[in-house]
Order: C-alpha cells, then structure tokens, then sequence
C-alpha cells in the first residue's frame, strides 16, 4: 500500500517533478491541515531547488565557521601584513577620515557581496538579526586576527592610535574578504 502504480522514472528526478506531483495531492487533498502540510512540503522544496555553487549557511555562527574564517583571514591578510605598502595605506588613510569611512565600506561592501554570491540570505529564516548573525561574526573574526596579528608581530604602533587603527582597517578589509570567502567554501 502507498505505492503507486505508475511507472519509476529512469534517469534523475527533477525538483519540477516533485513540485507538479506536489500540486496534484494539493489539488486531491480535502483536509485543511494535510494540505497545510504539502504546502509546505512545497515550500521546502522550492527552496531546496536553489542550486549552491559555494557553501551552505545556517542561521548561527559556529566554533567551525569562526575557525573557517580565522584561515581565511590569515590565508589573505599575512601578504598585507609583511607588505610595507599596506601601512603606508594605512598612514594615508588615517589622516583622511572620508578615506578611512569609504575604506570601511569598501571592506562591508566586499564581505558582504561574498556572502551575497554564497546565498547567505536565503538560508537564513529568522529575519533581519539572524540575518546579521554570519556578516557580524566574519566581521569580528577578521578584526580579531588583524588586531591581534599586526600587534602580536609588531607592525603599527599603537602609540599612534590613528595610523594604528587606519594600518589596521587596511588589513581587515583584506580579511574580512578572506574570512567570508573561508565561510562560503564548501565543506565537503
């Protein structure tokens, strides 16, 4: 019992299939609640239909997604660490608030678009702050190793808090690019 008499297909079954197969028991089903439920079996797979080039998200920020962007911050910022260009950067910068504010930008604008490209908002269900959850923990990874880095191997002297934290910026924006891209990686 429960199964059909039509015939198996052959080759793969495409999520259209299912999806037309789905709107027929919609169309037969005379309970309300059993056809809440193939509505949002449907839903469910309307959204499982959005083929992944990169990762896939959750809607929290693990132990392995901050470890995934600690390599990914460190895989792209160490080049601008031990590179003299990126503090005279930093040193221009700093000097020049509208530089520093549209270099911080340029640095949410990047690591956000990486996260956009991985599809980061459709896997997330619960709204605007889980949402924000993924951006603010790669944000706050790539901050953390690029502080920590820069202070750690004695490149900005924080005796000169403005060019620090502009030779800082510099580094995070490179890092927080880094981390997202760690984070969108598949994990297979």
């Amino acid at each position: 019992m429960g199964e059909s008499d039509e015939p198996r297909p052959d080759g793969p079954v495409e999520i259209d299939d299912v999806l037309s197969k789905l709107e027929e028991l919609e169309a037969t089903v005379d309970d309300e609640t059993e056809r809440r439920q193939v509505r949002e079996t449907m839903r469910t797979a309307r959204r499982a239909r959005r083929p992944r080039i990169l990762g896939r998200f959750r809607d929290q920020f693990g132990l392995r997604d901050a470890g995934e962007a600690v390599v990914g911050s460190f895989v792209f910022g160490v080049p601008m660490i031990v590179e003299d260009g990126t503090f005279t950067v930093g040193e221009y910068i700093a000097g020049r608030p509208l530089a520093l504010v549209a270099t911080a930008l340029v640095g949410v604008t990047l690591t956000f678009g990486v996260l956009y490209a991985g599809g980061f908002e459709d896997a997330v269900d619960g709204g605007t702050p889980g949402l924000l959850v993924r951006p603010v923990g790669i944000f706050a990874v790539a901050a953390t190793v690029a502080t920590g880095l820069l202070t750690a191997w004695g490149r900005v002297s924080w005796a000169e808090p403005a060019v620090a934290v502009g030779q800082t910026l510099v580094v995070w924006v490179v890092m927080g690019v880094g981390a997202s891209l760690g984070d969108v990686l598949p994990e297979r």
